[in-house]
């Protein structure tokens, strides 16, 4: 195995041999000859054979010197070529972002223009890939979950509480006038169709926010039944089609209810949940971009 003590003395054996004496290389290196003979001798004593052959008119490599030198040329051009990449890696204006489909469209992707505009030369890398986040793996330099309070992760920031609220078609609304009135009663729910994400978060019950929002308010309802999707927005949309009653996030919802696309009889109530921001990798265009998603849950507000 290679020993840490070996690389400089590695570097400098490229070096002689590429110079083909040791005073040129010393000026080249800006050690003294004796400084680079001394090296050598300690090398070629580690490793058990002669690397060069001295004359009067300088060095030459032997053969095990020869073999040896195409070898460690061939690792140094490769470190050097890995850490020029990492470097630019490093220093480029570059954010990957995880986040969930739902969150991606009906949150951010709209708000991204803005941050586009004062920030022109940072790219963002978006992956929705899954209705649930994976941060558990590092192929991120952030990422953006939803889960519950308080959340499983420690190095995860809040960013966003969020809010639920039933929402419908106008028609679907018109059908169950009794949800305006007596929204409490079982009877108004009788033939009401409901509409769920069925994965808010890893290991929740499917149901768990139509769930969660009956139980807050009082009424007795069912929630197993109705039509399940892996995505909010999917639920929304299925809602705005007329056909049932989705469990909004309050954060989803852009201009659907000034429109008139979507109505409800109902105020948001907070959901004991929020979206939450998980860093990979710190640096200054991460801090710019979570600056800027900060900035905009403030306008939100």
């Amino acid at each position: 195995m290679l020993k840490n003590t070996y690389l400089a003395a590695l570097h400098t054996f490229v070096q002689v041999a590429h110079h083909t004496s040791f005073s040129s290389a010393a000026k080249s290196l800006h050690i003294t000859t004796g400084a680079i003979s001394q090296q050598l001798l300690q090398l070629e004593a580690q490793l058990g054979f002669s690397l060069f052959e001295r004359h009067s008119r300088g060095v030459r490599l032997t053969e095990a010197g020869q073999t040896l030198l195409v070898v460690v040329q061939r690792s140094l051009q490769d470190i050097d070529s890995t850490i020029e990449h990492l470097n630019q890696r490093a220093n480029r204006r570059e954010i990957r972002l995880k986040l969930t489909p739902s969150f991606a469209f009906k949150w951010l992707v709209p708000r991204l223009e803005d941050f586009y505009r004062h920030h022109p030369d940072i790219q963002i890398q978006t992956f929705a890939e899954g209705a649930l986040v994976d941060s558990d793996r590092r192929d991120f330099d952030l990422a953006i979950d939803y889960g519950p309070f308080p959340y499983s992760k420690a190095n995860a920031e809040l960013l966003l509480e969020e809010y639920l609220l039933p929402v419908m078609s106008p028609a679907y609304l018109a059908a169950h006038p009794d949800l305006m009135t007596h929204a409490r009663r079982p009877s108004a729910w009788r033939e009401v169709v409901l509409l769920h994400d069925a994965m808010p978060w890893a290991k929740a019950a499917r149901d768990y926010e139509w769930l969660y929002w009956v139980s807050e308010m009082g009424i007795e309802l069912a929630t197993h039944q109705g039509h399940f999707f892996n995505r909010t927005d999917m639920a929304m949309s299925a809602a705005e089609a007329g056909v049932g009653i989705a469990m909004a996030r309050l954060a989803l919802l852009s201009n659907e209810l000034e429109q008139g696309k979507l109505v409800t009889p109902f105020e948001p109530i907070a959901a004991n949940a929020g979206y939450y921001f998980i860093v990979h990798n710190q640096t200054e265009t991460t801090a710019i971009f979570i600056e800027w998603l900060k900035g905009q849950v403030y306008r939100a507000d």
